[in-house]
């Protein structure tokens, strides 16, 4: 037998997006570095890992975007449109140090 799917974090019907997070914020998440949420754009996924993780968001976003210097990959791919960045399910999310070009 497999795993029990009603253990899956993630709502029923969608298993959901990775997060890896980074290590300034795992104290948040008990020292996991990896977790599953649901979520069909950046931000959904973020108000996700709040509901679990209450005050990631704060540490993620300010206001309505990214703080500044963080940011944003889905599947390895820098995502432009920071959190209305749409993520389909079993995407990979991966919170970055924004890098400055000079």
């Amino acid at each position: 037998m497999g795993p029990d799917p009603s253990s899956d974090p993630a709502p029923t019907g969608n298993p959901g997006v990775v997060v890896w997070i980074p290590s300034l914020l795992r104290d948040l998440t008990g020292g996991q570095e990896t977790v599953r949420v649901s979520g069909a754009n950046v931000r959904q996924v973020i108000a996700s890992l709040d509901q679990q993780f209450p005050g990631i968001q704060e540490r993620l976003c300010s206001g309505e975007n990214l703080r500044p210097g963080i940011a944003v990959a889905v599947n390895a791919q820098v995502a432009p449109l920071g959190l209305l960045q749409s993520v389909a399910q079993g995407s990979e999310i991966h919170f970055l140090p924004a890098l400055a070009g000079g």
